[in-house]
């Protein structure tokens, strides 16, 4: 269970502003906390990261600051915040990015998380409210903010779930703010943790749980939390106590830009919330533009990539005040289901509007059968109705249930059913179907639990959407009362054929029911009523994606991840003279911002060939990162072009299942065995188990009997084997590794470099990024070096390792800078750099270059050399081949 979401990430034109008493905070922050060195990242322009704890009156807030490219510039500044449970860490990647596109960026751990003191208030005005303004304070002072007036930085905000809401409330608290981009968040706290009057127990339990128990929030909360845990419902006071910090509060006053990231598969915090945010925004005039992204708390793909470029674009608009940045539609939503007959994955395809439809446009009556029916409330709510496991299960069982596999369990006795005749054509459902319904309870209250199921043409295989249930109270019904039941919210298409299934059921795993056994009576009072949102379109082609869904802190890329490349182009056709080469890369390209003369690639050409380990070498800055980004099709190239086996890479192209990449680790189920984690990985992509060649990656792999221990018991070295083999699954013919071996030791590190070795022995391509040399030379046939975004060297490792044209010169003593300089000045020589062992130099390949040529001037320019002679390390090559920005 991972709360901490997206990186994985509120604003009408710019109106009076409330003039803050900034000078006077600034002035006491700036004498708080110490700057740490900074921290350049693997993309030029370098980013500079400054770390600093300050004072907010009530709390220690720790805060890193990320700047990139000419410190004179002023720019606009960001704001992000993390998830429930996380910290400022989790969104360092997305923080180094933004910097890089010109923005000043501060990242922050919220009260009790990280290294922050104070008590988690679940973001009160007075706590994690007010310290966002103080961070606002502080960034005010910074020579290099842009300011709109004194005191008022250019601001924005951004963040996921517990960050998406301070985000929203410091708007509306802080006129400074000018423009936000909450992500799967909440515009009321109590109608997502009490929803109709019902406790949502599971989540109210890991809210607790992921805060680090009762004792690290605010008195008030932990009481309200356990009287309202042992009722087993809410009362006035609890929905008070949340409704007041919850950006609902101040609704009328968030008056800026926003774009809003809601998740599909979010029991935590519905499409329902996130329809009461654009309303209410919308209410205010601002604008504001929608994006149903395919995952959520409960898992799925996040869509990470994409739904970062939308926040890039919009800040671009609305804090650069660039007219031309592309906000993209008014909505958006990304629909996966069914199978690609290609290759076996899940379906993923794009549909927007040019209107937020909200949930309820466009109805369809859909007539349902049955009688009234009576069904129990058991004694003690027990066993209850299965629809999702929050956190865990609803986003896993959603990928089967795309698939068309049935996993929610409700119990015989326990909930009325009402089918649909089969539907004549197909139904595409989108927001929440309604119905009337006649509600009768022996105890005078009922708690009921609503879902529409899609049933297939047997009439026994049935899909719950998103795994949702929808919870409702309904007081006083001891005489029979007339409702309106509304469903969960979701998109969906049911095929033509299929039957719809409204179940209603007295129980569900994720809520408290009453422990008081009843007989609670139900029959409809007419159609269902079903939005099919008919202003949304569908992209004309599907696009197939291989979703992966394990949580993820970094994760293996399973690369349908490729679907959320911010913008799409058709694909040219396939190369037949390359459909054996795995990977032609041709003049790439790739700028820093939209409007920099600057790049961090620039006219890159190398091909990689089967049976190959390629090493790609840089020092920061090289390009290196940015170039597999834009291999995996995570960001797109401004020029050039990147074939895999004669395929061009394009967001959801089909090569693309031909591929498989390990970045930055990857997050498993801790209480389950490796075998079960990989095992689970690969049923979620829906491809057939024989498909997986699950034997041969963890023979590859070499992790022996630890398959059968709980991942929670493994080191840090058996973690990175795991996560490599499940990178492996399918044997993919191109495999991609980033730093692979990092938080290895040397053992590990041995371990690891047989591995990538194995893995290309049987005829496949590996292309490993890496700064440990060493390892490199013995595990790489081929290197690429690149460094300030352009290719040095490409070719096979004993070329470049044993090329003639570098020498090392041994010498008797030091040299100074200046008779280094003169070395590298000489006719035929390219370069010149010190190495431990003397100094290191690189003939230019003309008929001047040679040793016994070099010795002469050497001698002439009183160099005191003592040995001359061809060098035999990678370590010195690349030094040789980077020169000065070593």
């Amino acid at each position: 269970m991972d709360l901490r979401l997206p990186r994985p990430r509120f604003p009408v034109p710019r109106g009076p502003r409330r003039l803050l008493a900034a000078a006077a905070a600034v002035a006491v922050l700036a004498g708080v906390g110490t700057w740490s060195a900074a921290a350049a990242s693997d993309d030029a322009p370098a980013v500079h990261r400054s770390d600093r704890m300050i004072d907010t009156g009530g709390a220690r807030i720790d805060t890193s600051y990320f700047t990139a490219g000419d410190p004179d510039t002023k720019r606009p500044a960001v704001l992000i915040g993390h998830g429930f449970g996380g910290s400022k860490n989790d969104v360092r990647a997305q923080a180094e990015d933004l910097a890089k596109d010109g923005y000043a960026v501060l990242t922050w751990s919220a009260r009790s998380f990280g290294k922050s003191t104070g008590k988690i208030g679940l973001n009160d005005p007075k706590g994690e409210v007010a310290d966002a303004s103080k961070l606002i304070d502080w960034l005010a002072a910074r020579p290099e903010v842009r300011l709109d007036k004194k005191g008022d930085p250019r601001v924005g905000m951004t963040g996921a779930s517990y960050a998406g809401a301070v985000s929203l409330l410091t708007a509306g608290y802080d006129r400074r703010v000018d423009a936000i981009a909450p992500q799967i968040t909440y515009w009321n706290l109590a109608d997502a943790l009490f929803p109709d009057g019902v406790f949502k127990k599971l989540w109210a339990g890991l809210f607790i749980n992921t805060g680090g128990g009762c004792d690290r929030f605010e008195q008030k909360l932990c009481a309200m939390y356990e009287r309202v845990a042992e009722a087993g419902k809410p009362d006035a006071a609890a929905r008070d106590l949340l409704t007041e910090r919850s950006p609902v509060a101040v609704a009328d006053r968030i008056k800026v830009p926003t774009f809003l990231a809601q998740g599909q598969t979010d029991s935590l915090f519905p499409l329902t919330q996130g329809d009461a945010i654009a309303k209410g925004i919308r209410a205010n005039h601002a604008p504001v533009s929608v994006d149903w992204i395919a995952g959520g708390h409960d898992g799925g793909d996040r869509e990470t990539g994409r739904v970062e470029g939308r926040v890039n674009d919009w800040f671009d608009r609305y804090l650069k005040d660039d007219k031309n940045a592309d906000t993209g539609p008014a909505f958006r939503i990304t629909r996966t289901g069914g199978l690609d007959s290609t290759n076996g994955a899940a379906r993923t395809r794009g549909a927007s509007g040019d209107v937020y439809p909200g949930l309820e446009s466009g109805r369809h009556p859909v007539h349902l059968r049955g009688r009234e029916q009576s069904f129990d409330n058991p004694a003690g709510a027990n066993p209850p109705a299965i629809s999702g496991l929050p956190g865990v299960g609803g986003g896993r069982l959603s990928q089967f249930a795309s698939l068309g596999v049935g996993v929610s369990v409700d119990f015989p006795r326990q909930h009325a059913r009402f089918d649909s005749a089969p539907l004549r054509k197909d139904l595409r459902i989108t927001g929440t179907p309604t119905v009337r319904a006649h509600v009768k309870s022996t105890s005078g209250d009922a708690v009921l639990f609503t879902k529409v199921y899609d049933v297939g043409p047997d009439g026994k295989q049935q899909v719950l959407p998103s795994q949702l249930v929808s919870p409702v109270r309904v007081a006083d019904a001891g005489q029979g009362k007339d409702v309106e039941l509304r469903m969960p919210a979701v998109d969906h298409k049911v095929q033509k054929g299929h039957r719809l299934r409204l179940v209603v059921a007295s129980t569900d795993l994720g809520f408290a029911s009453p422990a008081k056994p009843a007989k609670y009576t139900v029959s409809l009072k007419g159609d269902l009523q079903v939005p099919t949102a008919p202003g949304v379109e569908t992209a004309a082609a599907p696009l197939p994606s291989w979703v992966w869904w394990l949580p993820a802190t970094g994760a293996v890329l399973a690369l349908g991840l490729l679907v959320t490349a911010r913008r799409r182009t058709s694909a040219p056709a396939p190369d037949p003279d390359l459909a054996e080469v795995p990977l032609r890369i041709t003049d790439l390209s790739k700028r820093y911002a939209r409007s920099s003369d600057r790049y961090a690639v620039k006219d890159v050409s190398f091909t990689v060939e089967k049976g190959q380990v390629l090493g790609l070498l840089g020092p920061n800055g090289a390009g290196k990162t940015t170039t597999l980004r834009m291999l995996m099709g995570l960001i797109r190239p401004d020029a050039g072009e990147i074939r895999v086996f004669g395929q061009a890479i394009r967001p959801g192209a089909p090569v693309l299942s031909r591929v498989g990449a390990f970045v930055e680790g990857a997050g498993f189920l801790p209480h389950l065995s490796g075998r079960e984690n990989l095992e689970l990985y690969w049923k979620a992509t829906g491809r057939p188990a024989g498909d997986a060649h699950l034997e041969e990656a963890l023979d590859i792999a070499g992790l022996g009997d630890a398959l059968a221990r709980a991942v929670r018991t493994y080191s840090q070295g058996m973690r990175q084997r795991l996560a490599i083999a499940q990178a492996m699954l399918g044997l993919p013919d191109l495999l991609i590794l980033d730093e692979p071996t990092n938080g290895l030791d040397p053992p590990q590190i041995r371990e690891m470099r047989e591995v990538m070795i194995r893995y290309a022995r049987g005829g496949r391509t590996v292309i490993v990024s890496s700064h440990l040399l060493a390892e490199v030379e013995q595990s790489c046939t081929h290197l690429v070096v690149m460094d300030r975004g352009r290719l040095v060297q490409a070719g096979p490792v004993a070329d470049i390792i044993g090329s003639g044209d570098t020498l090392l010169v041994g010498l008797a003593a030091e040299i100074p800078d200046p008779l280094v300089e003169k070395v590298a000045a000489l006719p035929g020589v390219a370069s010149a750099v010190r190495a431990d062992d003397g100094l290191l130099v690189r003939l230019d390949g003309t008929e001047q270059a040679s040793a016994v040529r070099l010795l002469p001037e050497l001698v002439r320019l009183d160099v005191p050399v003592e040995s001359m002679g061809p060098h035999r390390r990678l370590e010195d090559a690349f030094l040789t081949l980077i020169g000065g920005t070593a």
